[in-house]
């Protein structure tokens, strides 16, 4: 419970240190961990509750995770990824020309490098 409990200074610490340039739309998830304790029988917060709170911050993704079984834990991820690049302006990509790394002796000395 504590931890829930500090969730809004974490996040409010984060953004004062980090200066996001867009606050509202950084990409935050909450993980509710060990989902894989004893059936659920001794959760502190409820996932009403932690839904809740994702809700009154901009409805931040929620995942109830287990790190020890690897539950959810790469979709939370994904969602973080997806999330950061939506957020991101588009960019041109840069393609080189190709490269022949077959062709030619051009500086080869005797012993074959460059």
């Amino acid at each position: 419970m504590k931890s829930f409990d500090n969730l809004n200074n974490w996040r409010e610490e984060f953004l004062i240190q980090a200066s996001p340039s867009d606050p509202d739309n950084f990409p935050f998830v909450l993980l509710g961990n060990k989902v894989d304790v004893d059936g659920g029988n001794s959760r502190v917060v409820s996932e009403k509750k932690a839904k809740a709170w994702c809700a009154s911050k901009g409805n931040i993704p929620y995942f109830e995770t287990s790190a020890k079984d690897g539950i959810n834990v790469e979709e939370a991820f994904q969602c973080i990824v997806k999330n950061a690049l939506k957020n991101e302006p588009e960019e041109e990509l840069y393609m080189p020309d190709t490269v022949d790394v077959v062709g030619g002796n051009r500086g080869q000395g005797s012993s074959g490098c460059c």
